[in-house]
C-alpha cells in the first residue's frame, strides 16, 4: 500500500462536541446533539465526542467556536456550527463505498412527524387548565398523523410484493428497515415527547398507534440510538422549570 492510498483510507479527524449532562460529563439532554451523534455513529467513522459543561465552558472552546452553545463539529480542523448544515456536509464528505449513505428515499420521510415537538413544547409549558385539554389532542392528533405514515406501506414495499398496496407497513424504521437522517433527526425528539410528557403531564402515547411504538421499540434496539440518548432523568431535569404546573 503506498503513502497515498494510506492517506486516503485514514478517517478524516473529526471531534463532535456535546451538551453534557448535570453532572457535567455525561450525555445531557440535547436532541440536536444527539442527531449528530447518531449520524457520525451511523456512517461508522471514526471520530471523538466531548461533552461540554455549559455552566463552566473551557476558555479554549470559547476560542474555538465563540458564542456558539453545542453540537457543533470540527472537521479536519474547520468548526461547523448548523445543525442542518453540518448534517448536509457529512453526506458529502462521507461518501460510498466506505461510508454508508444515509438519505432518505422518499421525500415524505424527511417531514414526517415535523410538527410533534412544536405541539409538545405548547402542551408541556402550558399552564393554564382549560387549554389543557386541546393542547393535548393537538399533540394526540400530529402523533396520529406520524402513526399513519409509519403504518403505510412504502412505494417500494409495494413493488417488492411485500403488500398488495393494502395493510399495515412492517418496515422498522421512517425510511425502511434502516435508519436514516430523517430517523437521526426524529427519534431523539420523540423520545424526550415520551419522557417529558410522561414524568409533567402523566401523559402516554396511545397504544392505539402500534406503528409508532413498533418504530420506537425498533429505536431502542439500536445501539446508535440508546447510547446516545441523555439518561431519562437528564430529560426530566431540562424540563424541570420549563414545564409549568397547571393552575387550579
Amino acid at each position: 500500500m503506498t503513502d497515498t492510498t494510506a492517506e486516503e483510507d485514514k478517517d478524516p479527524d473529526i471531534e463532535l462536541f456535546v451538551k453534557a449532562g448535570s453532572d457535567g460529563e455525561s450525555i445531557g439532554n440535547c436532541p440536536f446533539s444527539q442527531r449528530l451523534f447518531m449520524i457520525l455513529w451511523l456512517k461508522g467513522v471514526v471520530f471523538n465526542v466531548t461533552t461540554v459543561d455549559l455552566k463552566r465552558k473551557p476558555a479554549d472552546l470559547h476560542n474555538l467556536a465563540p458564542g456558539t452553545h453545542p453540537p457543533f463539529l470540527t472537521f479536519q480542523g474547520e468548526v461547523l456550527t448548523d445543525v442542518n448544515k453540518v448534517e448536509e456536509y457529512l453526506e458529502e464528505m462521507l461518501v460510498p463505498p466506505k461510508y454508508p449513505k444515509l438519505a432518505s428515499k422518499n421525500r415524505e420521510s424527511n417531514t414526517a412527524g415535523n410538527d410533534i415537538f412544536a405541539k409538545f413544547s405548547a402542551y408541556v409549558k402550558n399552564k393554564r387548565p382549560d387549554k389543557n385539554r386541546a393542547l393535548e389532542k393537538s399533540l394526540d392528533k400530529s402523533l396520529a398523523k406520524l402513526n399513519t405514515y409509519l403504518e403505510s406501506p412504502l412505494p417500494d414495499e409495494v413493488q417488492v410484493g411485500h403488500h398488495r398496496g393494502e395493510g399495515e407497513s412492517k418496515r422498522k424504521y421512517l425510511d425502511g428497515d434502516e435508519l436514516t437522517l430523517a430517523d437521526c433527526n426524529l427519534l431523539p425528539k420523540l423520545h424526550v415527547v415520551k419522557v417529558a410528557s410522561k414524568k409533567y403531564r402523566n401523559y402516554e402515547i396511545p397504544s392505539e398507534f402500534r406503528g409508532l411504538w413498533r418504530y420506537l421499540g425498533n429505536a431502542y434496539d439500536r445501539d446508535e440510538f440508546t447510547n446516545t440518548c441523555a439518561a431519562d432523568v437528564e430529560i426530566e431535569l431540562a424540563y424541570k422549570d420549563v414545564a409549568k404546573r397547571l393552575g387550579k
